[in-house]
């Protein structure tokens, strides 16, 4: 089939990191592309269901586009994304979560919470596998024409790395594969296999190494698997801590546990720590790393033949399973040993999404997913999904919304709750300020909820856009959104959110925050593409501020939150009014915009 080239406009991110558009009804995977971007693109493959093709010509780039840091870029396919900035990448992240939990797991409006950013976007990665060429040179084998691309400078990797591959060019001749493994906190270095190398000036062949995590030390041998981002590995343990939050009390059950990195550093914080790993190597490494731990056990084997034995009451599992996620008859298991949360780590989003169903589908309810990148410069991510028992399940307030952005910003509390959709038909109070409107509104909306929930504590809340006195709410259809968005263009308006309260005792109180939002001057195109998306039609005043794309503000004045429609700081301390205790959160914990806020302290007690 003869070459053919195609104008195209790229919509989204695709499971692996190419950005896909559309053509006669066939869909076009792009590597290169950024969504927004329009491009004339040559399709080199075709499949059954799908094209390949590659951009020859950008005819409108992305604003979050830039400057790739390596030479190798493009040739090389193992980072994807240098040509992303960072932000953008982390949004990215967070779309390929949502769709793949609305997708594969079937989940409407999945609580997926923005992506943590990586402490160091860059030489990050702790261990390196190299192709090696008949010359002995060393390499990363192409993703879509399996050539080795020969290799001798890789921005992921840590420095260390670099310098390792600097001393083996050339030398390596009559080997497949370099591995090397170095670690951050020790300084250990691990260069398998052994190497015949005539002017040795580098060991190799060690059996093990050593690294460090949150002050503990951990053996590592050459089969057994560890985290290749030794911070961000830091990171990830601290986001499972959070979610399980522990009394000290706890049975935790840590099945995939390779070298026991939850298990060892959970133990001193939980009663007991029953740990599952098939790995032999791993379970001797972990044996010498859960040394001095006297609560911790160790199980050797398959998840899916030891789970079922288990007759305990858990508290809470973590499950870190490989990228092809869970054997079904351990997920079955896992349903039936019921324990009252699960913290499921996956490295992989459409796994993660076909196993959270399964254990939907058995009894349990999705709390929420949060990404943490522990790749940047790829599309990879690390996501930490928290699960919980409907039976039994304590909520400690309702949440009178429907709004995904709400329900998330909520989580960001560290509070269970529930959530009820209020009916609709909100009407507008006549000839009230609109600070007067946002509260009444929200308070009918929480009585409303609160009707049938007489001894929970319900929030809810409402948002207006006000434009020169004007009260701007949702548009009715897309051309009423485009003339409001036409109307903010290059101007200031006001953002008003009021947030209600209704306690257990029935007792009602209310508020509201105000912020200036500064639109800049976007085109008209812009406009039409934006509202074409459909997320125009559901938001006051027609945008949303969060959209990476549209990206539709200049700056602000005032709270982030209160534009997205929860005033985190008001309803925090209207919360401890009612008695409802908030437990401390980590600085990292909260929303990115609200870590740089002078008033975080009432969300972090930092």
């Amino acid at each position: 089939m003869a070459q053919q080239r195609l104008g195209l406009s790229f919509t989204d991110i695709a499971q692996q990191g190419d950005c896909f558009s559309r053509h006669n009804d066939e869909v076009i995977f792009t590597p290169g592309a950024i969504p927004g971007e329009e491009a004339i693109v040559e399709v080199r493959r075709w499949k059954r269901r799908y094209l390949w093709g590659e951009v020859v010509e950008l005819v409108k780039a992305s604003p979050h586009r830039r400057q790739p840091r390596c030479r190798h870029f493009g040739l090389c396919s193992g980072c994807q994304w240098q040509h992303i900035d960072y932000p953008f990448q982390l949004a990215l992240k967070r779309r390929m979560v949502e769709r793949q939990l609305s997708l594969r797991g079937a989940l409407p409006q999945p609580a997926v919470l923005p992506t943590l950013s990586a402490i160091e976007p860059w030489h990050y990665r702790n261990h390196a596998r190299f192709s090696v060429d008949p010359q002995g040179q060393l390499g990363f084998i192409q993703r879509q024409t399996r050539q080795l691309i020969p290799i001798d400078f890789c921005h992921l990797m840590h420095p260390e790395i670099n310098r390792v591959l600097g001393e083996l060019k050339g030398r390596c001749a009559g080997a497949n594969q370099v591995a090397v493994r170095y670690g951050v906190r020790t300084g250990d270095l691990l260069l398998q296999p052994r190497l015949e190398l005539e002017e040795p000036s580098i060991a190799s062949g060690q059996p093990f190494y050593a690294e460090e995590l949150l002050g503990r030390r951990f053996r590592i041998s050459a089969p057994s698997f560890f985290q290749v981002n030794t911070l961000g590995a830091e990171r990830l343990v601290e986001v499972v801590r959070d979610r399980l939050n522990p009394s000290g009390g706890e049975l935790v059950i840590d099945v995939y546990a390779g070298v026991g990195t939850f298990a060892t550093l959970l133990a001193p914080l939980v009663g007991r720590v029953i740990a599952i790993e098939e790995a032999s190597s791993a379970v001797k490494d972990a044996a010498i790393n859960t040394m001095g731990l006297e609560n911790v056990e160790f199980l050797e084997g398959k998840a899916e033949e030891i789970l079922p034995w288990l007759s305990r009451e858990a508290d809470a599992v973590i499950i870190d399973p490989p990228r092809i996620g869970c054997h079904p008859k351990a997920l079955a298991a896992l349903i039936q040993l019921a324990p009252k949360k699960i913290i499921y780590v996956s490295c992989e989003p459409s796994t993660l999404a076909r196993d959270v169903r399964t254990l939907c589908d058995g009894g349990y309810r999705l709390l929420e997913v949060q990404p943490v990148d522990m790749f940047p410069q790829t599309y990879h991510v690390e996501c930490v999904a928290t699960l919980v028992r409907e039976r039994g399940f304590l909520s400690e307030l309702v949440l009178a919304s429907a709004s995904p952005r709400r329900r998330e910003l909520l989580f960001a509390l560290g509070l269970n709750f529930e959530i009820v959709v209020p009916p609709e038909g909100e009407t507008t109070p006549a000839q009230e300020a609109p600070e007067a409107v946002v509260e009444k509104l929200a308070t009918a909306k929480a009585m409303e909820v609160s009707k049938g929930m007489a001894s929970k504590t319900v929030v809810a809340a409402d948002t207006v856009v006000v434009h020169r006195g004007v009260v701007l709410g949702k548009p009715r259809d897309a051309a009423e959104a485009e003339r409001m968005l036409s109307q903010l263009r290059g101007e200031e308006h006001l953002v008003i959110s009021g947030v209600a309260v209704i306690d257990a005792g029935g007792h009602t109180v209310s508020g509201h925050a105000s912020t200036s939002v500064f639109m800049r001057h976007y085109s008209d195109e812009e406009i039409a593409a934006y509202v074409a998306s459909g997320d125009a039609l559901d938001k006051a005043g027609a945008y949303g501020i969060q959209s990476p794309v549209f990206a539709p503000s200049s700056h602000i004045e005032g709270c982030y939150q209160n534009v997205v429609g929860l005033p985190l700081c008001l309803l925090a301390r209207m919360l401890e009014g009612t008695g409802i205790k908030l437990r401390q959160r980590p600085l990292w914990a909260l929303p990115p915009e609200c870590q740089d806020c002078p008033e975080r302290a009432t969300l972090s007690g930092n």
